[in-house]
């Protein structure tokens, strides 16, 4: 199963022009999750993926079928390890993209084990 081509890229666009709290990565959680359902997308937080990881958000199909947009927060971290955890990510099969969502300055391929990711860069909306 495949995303729709439209999804990241209007999730990124979201978040970038929204002045999201960047010090408190809990309180950023919640008014992403405010955010992406008032724009109408299936948000659902703190998908457990298997015994050791969860990711931060999951958007799913209207359908709630188990697979979707897996969506990773960090405001502070090293790059190596963040990509590390975003290729953990990548290789469930539940996850059909990746979208990190961050404040690190950082980019991604545009591939993470065959899987579509991309970075939404949350101090823009700060500019």
């Amino acid at each position: 199963m495949s995303l729709p081509a439209d999804l990241a890229p209007r999730i990124v666009a979201l978040l970038e022009r929204a002045p999201l709290p960047l010090s408190d990565e809990k309180q950023l959680q919640a008014d992403m999750l405010a955010l992406l359902k008032a724009d109408g997308l299936d948000a659902v937080r703190e998908v457990r993926l298997d015994q050791r990881d969860i990711v931060d958000f999951m958007i799913f199909d209207g359908d709630f079928v188990l697979t979707g947009l897996a969506i990773e927060v960090k405001i502070k971290g090293q790059r190596r390890a963040i990509y590390r955890q975003l290729e953990r990510y990548c290789a469930h099969p539940r996850v059909n993209g990746i979208l990190l969502a961050t404040n690190v300055a950082m980019s991604l391929p545009a591939e993470i084990e065959g899987k579509p990711a991309c970075v939404a860069r949350l101090g823009r909306a700060w500019l």
